[in-house]
Protein backbone atom coordinates (compact mmCIF):
# COMPACT_ATOMS: atom_id res chain seq x y z
CA UNK A 1 0.00 0.00 0.00
CA UNK A 2 2.81 2.68 0.74
CA UNK A 3 4.83 3.71 -2.03
CA UNK A 4 8.27 5.28 -2.74
CA UNK A 5 6.22 8.85 -2.85
CA UNK A 6 4.31 8.65 0.06
CA UNK A 7 7.31 7.34 1.87
CA UNK A 8 9.19 10.48 0.40
CA UNK A 9 6.62 12.33 1.55
CA UNK A 10 6.99 11.45 4.85
CA UNK A 11 10.18 11.98 5.25
CA UNK A 12 10.08 15.38 3.92
CA UNK A 13 7.34 16.40 6.18
CA UNK A 14 9.75 15.14 8.96
CA UNK A 15 12.74 16.85 7.71
CA UNK A 16 10.99 19.72 7.54
CA UNK A 17 9.51 19.62 10.75
CA UNK A 18 13.57 19.37 12.13
CA UNK A 19 14.52 21.93 10.51
CA UNK A 20 11.68 24.13 12.25
CA UNK A 21 12.42 23.17 15.57
CA UNK A 22 11.40 26.48 17.50
CA UNK A 23 8.70 27.27 15.39
CA UNK A 24 6.84 24.27 14.12
CA UNK A 25 5.47 23.53 10.90
CA UNK A 26 3.52 20.65 11.99
CA UNK A 27 1.96 20.04 15.35
CA UNK A 28 0.51 16.87 14.71
CA UNK A 29 0.27 13.65 12.44
CA UNK A 30 -2.91 11.47 12.08
CA UNK A 31 -3.66 8.38 9.89
CA UNK A 32 -7.78 7.33 9.55
CA UNK A 33 -9.27 4.48 8.50
CA UNK A 34 -12.69 4.85 7.14
CA UNK A 35 -15.78 2.97 5.82
CA UNK A 36 -18.78 4.39 3.77
CA UNK A 37 -21.50 2.28 1.17
CA UNK A 38 -19.23 0.09 -0.56
CA UNK A 39 -16.33 2.14 -0.13
CA UNK A 40 -13.41 2.39 2.45
CA UNK A 41 -10.58 5.02 3.03
CA UNK A 42 -7.37 5.76 4.71
CA UNK A 43 -5.82 9.36 4.83
CA UNK A 44 -2.77 10.48 6.18
CA UNK A 45 -2.88 14.32 7.83
CA UNK A 46 -0.73 16.91 9.02
CA UNK A 47 -2.36 19.51 10.94
CA UNK A 48 -0.65 22.99 12.53
CA UNK A 49 -2.77 24.35 15.61
CA UNK A 50 -3.92 27.89 15.35
CA UNK A 51 -2.76 28.54 19.66
CA UNK A 52 -6.30 30.67 20.26
CA UNK A 53 -8.42 30.20 23.29
CA UNK A 54 -12.04 31.67 22.75
CA UNK A 55 -14.55 31.01 25.17
CA UNK A 56 -12.71 30.23 28.08
CA UNK A 57 -13.99 29.15 31.02
CA UNK A 58 -14.23 26.45 33.46
CA UNK A 59 -11.17 25.08 32.20
CA UNK A 60 -12.22 24.49 29.04
CA UNK A 61 -12.32 26.74 25.52
CA UNK A 62 -13.04 26.67 21.47
CA UNK A 63 -9.76 26.51 19.58
CA UNK A 64 -8.64 24.80 16.45
CA UNK A 65 -6.33 23.79 13.77
CA UNK A 66 -5.13 23.68 9.99
CA UNK A 67 -5.32 20.09 8.50
CA UNK A 68 -3.60 19.31 4.92
CA UNK A 69 -4.47 15.86 3.84
CA UNK A 70 -4.12 13.07 1.81
CA UNK A 71 -5.92 9.62 1.20
CA UNK A 72 -6.85 7.39 -1.31
CA UNK A 73 -10.57 6.10 -1.54
CA UNK A 74 -11.61 2.21 -3.12
CA UNK A 75 -14.77 1.74 -4.53
CA UNK A 76 -15.88 -1.67 -4.20
CA UNK A 77 -19.02 -1.82 -6.56
CA UNK A 78 -17.80 1.22 -9.23
CA UNK A 79 -20.40 1.98 -12.01
CA UNK A 80 -22.76 0.06 -9.70
CA UNK A 81 -21.39 -3.21 -10.73
CA UNK A 82 -20.72 -5.95 -8.08
CA UNK A 83 -16.98 -7.14 -7.39
CA UNK A 84 -15.40 -3.91 -9.93
CA UNK A 85 -13.47 -1.62 -7.76
CA UNK A 86 -11.68 2.00 -8.42
CA UNK A 87 -9.36 3.90 -6.43
CA UNK A 88 -9.03 7.59 -6.50
CA UNK A 89 -6.91 10.19 -4.69
CA UNK A 90 -7.87 13.09 -2.56
CA UNK A 91 -5.86 15.98 -1.34
CA UNK A 92 -7.53 17.83 0.86
CA UNK A 93 -7.39 21.31 3.14
CA UNK A 94 -9.59 21.78 6.23
CA UNK A 95 -10.24 24.36 8.88
CA UNK A 96 -10.96 22.58 12.18
CA UNK A 97 -13.09 24.00 15.33
CA UNK A 98 -12.21 22.17 18.52
CA UNK A 99 -13.71 22.89 21.68
CA UNK A 100 -10.97 21.23 24.72
CA UNK A 101 -9.56 21.11 28.06
CA UNK A 102 -6.81 23.85 28.04
CA UNK A 103 -4.41 21.84 28.64
CA UNK A 104 -5.45 19.79 25.78
CA UNK A 105 -6.13 16.61 26.60
CA UNK A 106 -8.91 14.62 27.31
CA UNK A 107 -12.11 14.73 26.00
CA UNK A 108 -12.48 17.16 22.68
CA UNK A 109 -15.61 17.33 20.21
CA UNK A 110 -15.00 19.50 16.70
CA UNK A 111 -16.11 20.39 13.79
CA UNK A 112 -14.40 21.78 10.23
CA UNK A 113 -15.78 22.37 6.99
CA UNK A 114 -12.91 22.09 3.93
CA UNK A 115 -12.32 21.91 0.85
CA UNK A 116 -11.08 18.32 -1.48
CA UNK A 117 -10.16 17.56 -4.69
CA UNK A 118 -10.61 13.96 -5.98
CA UNK A 119 -8.19 12.50 -8.44
CA UNK A 120 -10.98 11.22 -10.22
CA UNK A 121 -15.20 11.16 -10.54
CA UNK A 122 -16.77 9.14 -7.73
CA UNK A 123 -19.25 6.76 -9.13
CA UNK A 124 -19.62 3.77 -6.76
CA UNK A 125 -22.99 2.15 -5.70
CA UNK A 126 -25.54 4.52 -6.42
CA UNK A 127 -23.78 7.32 -5.66
CA UNK A 128 -22.19 9.75 -8.07
CA UNK A 129 -20.37 12.82 -7.30
CA UNK A 130 -20.37 15.06 -10.81
CA UNK A 131 -17.29 17.16 -9.69
CA UNK A 132 -13.87 16.33 -8.72
CA UNK A 133 -14.15 19.48 -6.91
CA UNK A 134 -15.68 18.40 -3.28
CA UNK A 135 -16.73 19.83 0.07
CA UNK A 136 -15.82 17.66 3.43
CA UNK A 137 -17.67 18.15 6.46
CA UNK A 138 -17.37 16.31 9.51
CA UNK A 139 -18.34 16.59 13.08
CA UNK A 140 -15.81 14.01 15.71
CA UNK A 141 -15.57 13.41 19.01
CA UNK A 142 -12.35 12.15 20.90
CA UNK A 143 -9.64 11.83 23.78
CA UNK A 144 -6.27 13.10 23.99
CA UNK A 145 -3.81 10.91 26.28
CA UNK A 146 -1.05 12.31 28.84
CA UNK A 147 1.47 10.71 26.35
CA UNK A 148 0.09 12.95 23.31
CA UNK A 149 -1.88 10.38 21.42
CA UNK A 150 -4.95 10.78 20.47
CA UNK A 151 -8.20 8.55 19.21
CA UNK A 152 -11.39 9.85 17.49
CA UNK A 153 -13.94 9.19 15.84
CA UNK A 154 -15.58 10.82 13.17
CA UNK A 155 -18.58 10.96 10.93
CA UNK A 156 -17.48 12.78 7.22
CA UNK A 157 -19.69 14.27 4.32
CA UNK A 158 -18.36 14.77 1.05
CA UNK A 159 -20.47 16.76 -1.67
CA UNK A 160 -19.69 19.75 -4.31
CA UNK A 161 -22.48 21.36 -2.43
CA UNK A 162 -24.83 21.11 -5.28
CA UNK A 163 -23.66 23.26 -7.78
CA UNK A 164 -23.40 20.68 -10.05
CA UNK A 165 -25.47 16.84 -11.15
CA UNK A 166 -25.60 14.51 -10.15
CA UNK A 167 -24.14 15.27 -6.85
CA UNK A 168 -25.82 12.25 -4.31
CA UNK A 169 -22.73 12.50 -1.35
CA UNK A 170 -20.86 9.73 0.26
CA UNK A 171 -20.27 9.74 3.98
CA UNK A 172 -18.32 7.66 6.18
CA UNK A 173 -17.51 7.04 9.28
CA UNK A 174 -13.74 7.15 10.64
CA UNK A 175 -11.26 6.36 13.21
CA UNK A 176 -8.58 8.34 13.82
CA UNK A 177 -4.68 7.98 15.94
CA UNK A 178 -2.94 11.16 16.07
CA UNK A 179 0.44 12.32 17.51
CA UNK A 180 0.39 15.49 19.03
CA UNK A 181 4.55 17.31 18.57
Amino acid sequence: MFNKKMIAAAAALVAAQTAFADDKLIDSVSVEVAAGENVQMVRFNAAKDWDKRWFQSNGTHLSGYWELSTGVWRENRYKNQVGVEQKLWDIGFTPVFRFQNDNKKGMYYEGGIGVHMLSKLYNNSDNRLGTHFQFGDHIATGYVFDNNWELGLKLQHFSNGGYKKPNSGVNYVELKAAYHF
